[in-house]
């Protein structure tokens, strides 16, 4: 592959997942206007399945009889990922209610030892040195990050479960999002999942929100969350993972931890010091080193 088509996948994965990173800060400010997690997500569902239908319609019109049509069994299993979709997000919004968002990001990024624990669970065996490595380094950079060793913290217990309950959805969602229904385009793909994980957060909203339910949240934040959340990262990812394999995307999408810190300490006024700083370098070094090929790389000279 070209070093032209690989800097076009950098720019495109590293775009979504500036985008991915913007969009807890987006969410705490919802709430701080008096939006419900359960106002926050279904409008953000809604608005990015009306916005991931019209990218449908406009792939069917262009290219006709070369769309690749699901089969309902490629919809039941896409809806059926979709599902730890949906958790993931309410998960992840329900964490940055009770705790800072530059922590619940470092949080959801256990899912680099969650994912090597789950990949020895499947695979029945034991991980290799280097992600041992990886995950010592993650769970020495969340100790940092989260600035745990500091007597003064007090960090909300439900936020912390929360974050660690995101995590492991996120997971199976990464998982399942690279296994399932792969044949068919990433705009089909990120509809049926639109729509199992829509299945998640309309129960939620159905059994929690007691108060009438707030409907200027579609054009306050739902047009935002459903871009940045919905609608741009997973087309940008989809279409830049290709060009840049598995490896470098993944550290690229690793922009997503800091550009998460940096919009909370901006915009929130969030207070980050230089220890927690260490923390997030470990963890996206963490990152790398689960990605790099060094023996590969080792041949090479």
């Amino acid at each position: 592959m070209s070093q032209k088509n690989i800097f076009k996948g950098v720019f495109l994965v590293g775009l979504g997942a500036t985008s991915y990173g913007m969009l807890a800060t987006f969410v705490k400010m919802a709430y701080d206007e008096g939006f419900t997690t359960a106002e926050v997500t279904s409008s953000q569902f809604i608005l990015g399945i009306l916005g991931i239908l019209l990218i449908n319609a406009f792939q069917k019109a262009k290219h006709k009889s070369n769309v690749v049509k699901a089969t309902p069994k490629n919809i039941f299993h896409l809806m059926l990922a979709g599902t730890s979709l949906g958790m993931t997000s309410l998960f992840y919004y329900l964490a940055v209610k009770y705790i800072p968002v530059s922590i619940g990001i470092v949080l959801l990024m256990q899912t680099v030892w969650m994912g090597v624990l789950l990949e020895m669970i499947l695979e029945k065996k034991l991980p290799s040195k280097q992600k041992v490595i990886a995950v010592f380094i993650v769970l020495i950079g969340t100790v940092l990050a989260t600035n745990i060793i500091n007597n003064d913290i007090k960090l909300d217990w439900r936020g912390i479960v929360w974050g660690i309950l995101a995590a492991a959805s996120f997971t199976t969602t990464m998982f399942t999002a690279n296994s399932v229904a792969t044949g068919i385009s990433s705009a089909q793909r990120s509809l049926y999942m639109l729509l199992g994980g829509a299945i998640i957060v309309f129960s939620f909203a159905l059994a929690t929100q007691t108060t009438p339910y707030n409907f200027t949240i579609f054009m306050k934040w739902g047009i935002v969350l459903s871009l940045f959340g919905t609608i741009i990262p997973p087309m940008l990812m989809n279409a830049g993972f290709p060009l840049t394999g598995i490896g470098l995307g993944s550290i690229v999408s690793a922009l997503e931890l800091p550009v998460s810190v940096l919009m909370a300490y901006i915009l929130l006024n969030e207070k980050v010091i230089f220890l927690q700083w260490i923390g997030i370098i470990c963890i996206i070094i963490a990152i790398i080193i689960m990605n790099i090929n060094f023996k590969k790389r080792k041949e090479q000279f």
